[in-house]
C-alpha cells in the first residue's frame, strides 16, 4: 500500500499508520516500539533526528575490551556488537598478548581518493592537453573549500587524468588524492568534486573539440593508500598449549593461515572474524562500519583473488602473526561529537587522532583473529561461542533463575547444544 507523505507525519502518526497497515494483529507492537524510546525527551530527540522516519531505537550492546597494550601504551576498547563471544574473545587476546609486548602498529599512510567520472567522446590526445592546461585552474577553483583542511594539514594531495576506455567505451576519471586529517572526509572530498566538476565543464565547453559528459562526482570509499599495519610476536616456546609444544601450535595456526590465503571460502569467514573485532570499535566510536567492511574485503580481492588479510611465519624461532588493512576512518565529523556514547568512546580512547583509531581497530581485528584461530586449531570455534551463547538460548526459553544456575553448571564442563539444553530444562 502506497502512502504519500509518511515522512511528514508525527511519531505517533507514523506509527498508527504502521499498527493499521501492517501490525493489525499484533496488539504489543505500540509497546515493543515505545519501550525503547528515552525517558529523557531531549535525549530521544537528539536520536531522532539521526535518520529519517525515526520511529524508536534499536539498542546493541556497548562493550568493553579491556588490557590491549598497543605501541606501548594501554587501552580498554569499547565495542558495540550483537554477537556472543566477541568481546570475550578479543579481551582474551589483549590479555595473552600484553605481557609479549602487545600490539605493534604501523600507520603506512591515510590518503583517500575521490573522482569525477565523465565520457569524452573526442580524442584522448586532446583530453591530455586539455587537462595539462587546467589542472591549475581545477585546483584554484576549490582553493577556499580545502582551506580549512589544510591549516590541519590535510587537503587536495595529487590530480591526475586517468584513461579507462580500455574498460569502458569514453570513459575518464579525474582522480584526486586528499588528507583529511583527523575527520573520515566524506562531505568534504564531495564538496570538493562538485565544484571542481563544474570547472571542468565550464573549460570544456570552450577548449575541447567533442562533448564532455559529466556522469558522477563522488569518494571511493576504497582507500588502499590509508593503510595500517598490526603485528604481534613472541618467541615459539611461548605458545605452547597443553598437548600441543609451541613449535606444533605455531605449525599447525600458520597452515590454517595458509588455508585462508589460498581458499576464498575459507577466507571470506577468516576475514569475517577479523572485521568482528573491527567493526565492533567502528560503531562505537560513531565511524561507517559499512565503509569500512567494503574497503577491507575490496582489499583482500586486490590480487583478483579474495584472500586472507592476515599471515603468520615463523622466524629465528619467533612466532608473527599480522594484519594490513586500510581503515578509513575519523574522529571529527558525522555524530562524534553529538552522540553521547561515540562522545565517550573517544574520551576512553583518550581522544585519539584518526591514525591513533587506526591502530587500534586494526589491534582488535588482528586480536579477534587470533582468537577464532586459537579455537579453530585446539578445542574448536563451537565449545567457547556456544557458552557464551548459553545466556541468549535461555533466555529464548524463558528459564527461571534456578534453571539458568542449573544449566550454567551442568554446562561448565560440557559442549553447549540447544538440544541437550531444551532436555535439561524439559522444554518440549
Amino acid at each position: 500500500m502506497q502512502i504519500n507523505g509518511f515522512s511528514k507525519l508525527s511519531k505517533k502518526d507514523k506509527i498508527n499508520w504502521l499498527l493499521k497497515t501492517y501490525l493489525y494483529d499484533v496488539p504489543e507492537a505500540a509497546q515493543i516500539l515505545k519501550q525503547y524510546w528515552h525517558n529523557d525527551v531531549a535525549l530521544q530527540t537528539l536520536h531522532d533526528s539521526f535518520i529519517e522516519n525515526t520511529i524508536s531505537n534499536f539498542y546493541l550492546p556497548y562493550g568493553i575490551a579491556p588490557n590491549f597494550l598497543i605501541d606501548g601504551k594501554t587501552y580498554a576498547l569499547p565495542m558495540v556488537t550483537e554477537e556472543s563471544s566477541v568481546v570475550a574473545a578479543a579481551s582474551k587476546s589483549a590479555k595473552f598478548w600484553q605481557d609479549k609486548g602487545g600490539f605493534k602498529t604501523q600507520v603506512i599512510d591515510t590518503i583517500k581518493t575521490g573522482h569525477i567520472h565523465f565520457i569524452y567522446e573526442g580524442e584522448t590526445a586532446d583530453l591530455i592537453i586539455f587537462f595539462r592546461e587546467h589542472r591549475a585552474e581545477l585546483l584554484a577553483s576549490v582553493a577556499d573549500l580545502q582551506m580549512n583542511m589544510q591549516k590541519r594539514g590535510g587537503g587536495i594531495k595529487d590530480i591526475n587524468l586517468i584513461d579507462r576506455t580500455d574498460k569502458l567505451a569514453h570513459y575518464y576519471q579525474i582522480e584526486f588524492k586528499f588528507d583529511t586529517a583527523d575527520a573520515m572526509g566524506a562531505n568534504f572530498i564531495n564538496t570538493v568534486l562538485e565544484e571542481a566538476a563544474e570547472t571542468l565543464v565550464k573549460a570544456a565547453e570552450v577548449q575541447l573539440p567533442a562533448k564532455l559528459t559529466i556522469l558522477m562526482r563522488i569518494l571511493s570509499n576504497y582507500t588502499p593508500d590509508c593503510l595500517v599495519k598490526v603485528s604481534v610476536s613472541c618467541p615459539v616456546s611461548d605458545l605452547a598449549q597443553d598437548s600441543l609444544s609451541g613449535e606444533a601450535y605455531a605449525q599447525k595456526f600458520i597452515q590454517a593461515v595458509a588455508v585462508a590465503k589460498v581458499e576464498p571460502y575459507r577466507a571470506v569467514t577468516h576475514n569475517k572474524g577479523i572485521m568482528n573485532g573491527i567493526d565492533a570499535v567502528v560503531l562505537a566510536t560513531g565511524n561507517d562500519f559499512r565503509a569500512v567492511e567494503a574497503n577491507a574485503h575490496a582489499y583482500a580481492a586486490k590480487s583478483g583473488v579474495y584472500t586472507s588479510l592476515s599471515d603468520a611465519k615463523i622466524e629465528n624461532g619467533y612466532f608473527y602473526f599480522y594484519l594490513e588493512i586500510p581503515l578509513a576512518v575519523g574522529t571529527v565529523g558525522g555524530i562524534t561529537a553529538i552522540h553521547p556514547l561515540v562522545k565517550f568512546s573517544l574520551q576512553l580512547l583518550q581522544n585519539p587522532s584518526a591514525t591513533d583509531l587506526m591502530r587500534l581497530m586494526a589491534s582488535a581485528g588482528l586480536a579477534q583473529n587470533f582468537a577464532a584461530l586459537n579455537s579453530l586449531i585446539t578445542g574448536g570455534i563451537q565449545i567457547g561461542h556456544m557458552k557464551m551463547h548459553l545466556n541468549n538460548l535461555l533466555t529464548f526459553l524463558k528459564a527461571t533463575e534456578a534453571e539458568r544456575q542449573k544449566a550454567q553448571s551442568y554446562f561448565s564442563d560440557k559442549k553447549v547444544s540447544f538440544k541437550d539444553l531444551k532436555k535439561l530444562l524439559q522444554r518440549d
